[in-house]
């Protein structure tokens, strides 16, 4: 690998904001540093850097290429329009849709779902839940609180391609959308059809190699395809699986409890709040909300990457975990990003506890 040095300038630009955006890939003392700046387009701009000691050159590259990626994820274009798709002005504007949510079940069920012939089971990916609506010219992203959000270029020029006006329902993993529901179609409203007569619709729309920025997440309908998808999914380590009753419609919301929809997680994860940055390391103490009562409840700390930058005191950060302890901190913890899709911390009593002393990670 030649060892040159990278630069990129991106520009952002809706009905609110003109926001511009470096990055550089440099020497530094025997190593490679990645260092940003960003600020109002014509104004002076903040500083930072990815790389809090000057590393090698291929992790270098890694932490500059997912750094540029994740810019232009949220709508920066190396082009000084700033405007990365239409309907850009649209962000942050109420979109009138919002998504089905599953209720998360045992695995005490699992079996029941896996041999229940009137259940269907697809791969719940490591990703941000997003719906997606192409109307005429339009082409927006809407996350799970219904808000109008930026998408990646990418992932809007393969839904240009898609013939007529409609909305689909997935996540968006990066620069790729995955996805696993159709709910409109060239003016016809799916939402009262099954399950079952919606992914075939959708099979249909998406039908060419499942690869590029626009990809279908297959499903498995009987006993045998489902408990085979289970275990490969499981070995793999993927996030896990959503069952959904194939007769059922499409409702907005999270029923209060069970729902046609369900899903089953094969690790944890928690939207914890950020108390603080630890002074002088890449790590900040969370918490959760406590339950029963007001306030939060310390449940440790967390490691961030170095491509990643620190969360401020008081944000809403995910966090992968094995479990947590009675009384004590999350095991294992992985920082997996800032959570601007919802309002609250979880709470105390909604994280995976370990069950005994003897129980091994």
């Amino acid at each position: 690998m030649t060892e040159a040095s990278q630069n990129i300038t991106l520009y952002y630009r809706d009905a609110r904001s003109d926001k511009v955006y470096q990055a550089q890939l440099e020497p530094a003392a025997g190593g490679f540093v990645v260092n940003f700046q960003f600020g109002r387009r014509g104004g002076s701009l903040q500083s930072g850097t990815k790389t809090s000691t000057p590393t090698s050159y291929e992790e270098a590259t890694t932490i500059y290429a997912r750094l540029v990626a994740e810019k232009k994820g949220k709508g920066y274009t190396e082009g000084k329009a700033g405007t990365a798709y239409q309907g850009t002005e649209r962000v942050g504007r109420q979109s009138g849709l919002l998504p089905q949510l599953s209720n998360p079940v045992d695995e005490s069920r699992l079996e029941q779902l896996i041999t229940d012939d009137s259940w269907c089971m697809q791969e719940k990916k490591d990703g941000r839940r997003l719906m997606v609506r192409k109307a005429g010219a339009l082409i927006e992203g809407v996350n799970r609180k219904g808000v109008v959000v930026s998408m990646s270029a990418a992932v809007v020029q393969a839904i240009r391609q898609l013939d007529g006006d409609l909305i689909l329902d997935g996540e968006v993993v990066g620069d790729v959308y995955w996805a696993f529901d159709l709910l409109e179609i060239g003016g016809e409203d799916l939402r009262s059809h099954s399950v079952v007569h919606r992914f075939d619709e959708l099979a249909m729309l998406l039908d060419a190699p499942n690869e590029g920025a626009l990809r279908l997440i297959p499903h498995a309908s009987t006993t045998w395809a489902k408990r085979e998808l289970y275990e490969r999914l499981k070995k793999t380590r993927a996030e896990g699986v959503v069952f959904k009753r194939k007769n059922a419609g499409y409702v907005p919301g999270r029923p209060a409890s069970g729902g046609d929809h369900v899903k089953f997680k094969f690790t944890a994860t928690a939207t914890c709040r950020v108390l603080h940055q630890n002074a002088g390391k890449r790590s900040v103490a969370l918490a959760v909300l406590q339950d029963p009562g007001d306030g939060f409840v310390d449940i440790g700390n967390v490691t961030i990457p170095a491509n990643s930058c620190i969360p401020a005191a008081g944000s809403l950060v995910e966090v992968r975990y094995l479990y947590a302890y009675v009384d004590g901190s999350l095991y294992q913890p992985v920082y997996l990003g800032p959570r601007d899709d919802v309002e609250i911390a979880d709470s105390a009593k909604s994280l995976k506890f370990k069950q005994g002393e003897d129980d091994e990670p």
